[in-house]
């Protein structure tokens, strides 16, 4: 995301809910204060993570993102074929406080489209790394996964950014 979490001062002070889907607690997420990071998965310092399988990565943006944004009203995605670039956006997320662009952690090409965010833009909130994935792709340069952030350095960064 594009945006600077401007709104993370004024979500920790409200304590705005964090609250992650009740059928998710998977044993390999890392807790701090605000948020869940997830061991396996890369991340971007814009808020989007990936997970690389095989051929395809999956992204979406993370647990944090969706918490400083609100409530998400409405996702526009790309269409398969699509090209994306690391770092460049690929779509957008409106919420009750901003709409923010949506950015590529690697680079390839769109195989996939998470559909279900058209009827139901709230999977972002309710589970951010399960349901509420955005797009799939087919990288063009997997090496691009070796810039991204591990878990610990995420939530580091995510902590400092916050001042915490």
């Amino acid at each position: 995301m594009a945006l600077r979490m401007w709104a993370s001062s004024t979500a920790n002070a409200l304590k705005i809910s964090n609250a992650i889907s009740p059928h998710f607690s998977p044993a390999f997420s890392l807790t701090r204060c605000f948020s869940k990071v997830l061991e396996g998965l890369k991340y971007a310092n814009s808020h989007e993570w990936v997970k690389h399988e095989g051929s395809v990565a999956t992204i979406g943006i993370t647990h944090h993102a969706q918490d400083h944004l609100g409530e998400v009203v409405f996702v526009e995605l790309p269409e398969p074929g699509v090209a994306v670039t690391q770092g460049k956006s690929f779509g957008n997320v409106e919420s009750v406080k901003a709409t923010s662009d949506v950015n590529s952690p690697i680079s390839g090409e769109v195989v996939d489209v998470n559909t279900k965010l058209t009827e139901s833009p709230g999977l972002i909130n309710s589970c951010p790394y399960e349901e509420g994935w955005m797009i799939k792709i087919k990288p063009s340069s997997p090496s691009e996964l070796e810039s991204l952030m591990c878990p610990k350095e995420y939530t580091k960064f995510c902590e400092e950014e916050d001042g915490h």
